[in-house]
């Protein structure tokens, strides 16, 4: 049912992506808009050729990205869209960054693809569909508890400001499992919890835009999602869990006990 949608978005990703590889070390444009929230010249360049395929296919969808804003189309489909996640990452070289293009029908998150191209791995899924790393079906680890497993987290841009809650959050997770890391894509860290890189997944203050496509492509993997308190996750919420069903529960107890304390 998707059919079409699905393949635009695939385009889409991989001719956003072509233009972070063709930029990829060669920045000399960086714009802050905050202290430690950077933008490029390859994030609207991207943008651009994302947003262009996907009005050309689809004219009277609605478009959210996280440069140009809310299109405000009058429409019950909602393209939400990162031409860049990880843009701290890409200025210094660190080659893990994506494309996140997630499609919203009904407020319900529908699709997703995410593509990073330096490794060439473009993750997707579709509602009913399950989930998919370059063709191949993705499924989330089984790792049986939270002490065997392996997490991932992001730091929010408000982080320097106030650090303490952040801090103690991490310092809680890394002492009761087999680590923690902290790569810079919430996209990318959503998809990898997808494919069983990663076992669980959290982090607060996030934008629809970093979570969109990711959230499809867990739960057609088999995984679980969930704000902090327990609550099902949508990407307008504060805070995500994401994880395996075998420690989803376990995250939100550490999380939500930390939060109220």
């Amino acid at each position: 049912m998707l059919e079409k949608e699905l393949d635009v978005a695939r385009q889409a990703a991989v001719a956003g992506g072509n233009i972070l590889t063709s930029l990829f070390g060669r920045i000399r444009h960086i714009t802050k808009k905050g202290d430690i929230d950077l933008v490029t010249e390859a994030d609207f360049n991207a943008e651009k050729a994302i947003i262009e395929i996907i009005h050309r296919n689809f004219p009277r969808d609605n478009i959210l990205s996280e440069e140009a804003g809310d299109r405000e189309q009058v429409s019950n489909r909602t393209w939400i869209i990162d031409p860049l996640d990880g843009t701290t990452n890409f200025v210094h070289g660190f080659p893990f960054f994506a494309v996140s293009i997630g499609l919203e029908i009904e407020k319900e998150m529908t699709l997703g693809v995410v593509f990073n191209p330096y490794l060439d791995e473009l993750f997707e899924a579709a509602k009913g569909s399950g989930a998919f790393l370059n063709k191949s079906p993705i499924h989330v680890s089984q790792i049986p508890v939270l002490s065997e497993a392996l997490l991932a987290t992001g730091f929010p841009y408000s982080i320097q400001k106030d650090p303490k809650k952040v801090i103690r959050l991490f310092e809680k997770m890394i002492v009761l499992t087999q680590g923690v890391r902290r790569p810079g894509s919430a996209a990318i860290d959503m998809c990898y919890v997808a494919a069983g890189r990663f076992d669980g997944f959290w982090e607060q203050d996030l934008k629809p835009w970093d979570t969109a496509a990711g959230t499809i492509i867990v739960k057609e993997a088999g995984g679980e999602l969930s704000d902090y308190t327990g609550e099902a996750y949508t990407p307008y919420m504060k805070s995500v869990i994401a994880g395996n069903p075998n420690i989803h529960k376990a995250m939100i107890r550490v999380l939500k006990k930390a939060v109220l304390s």
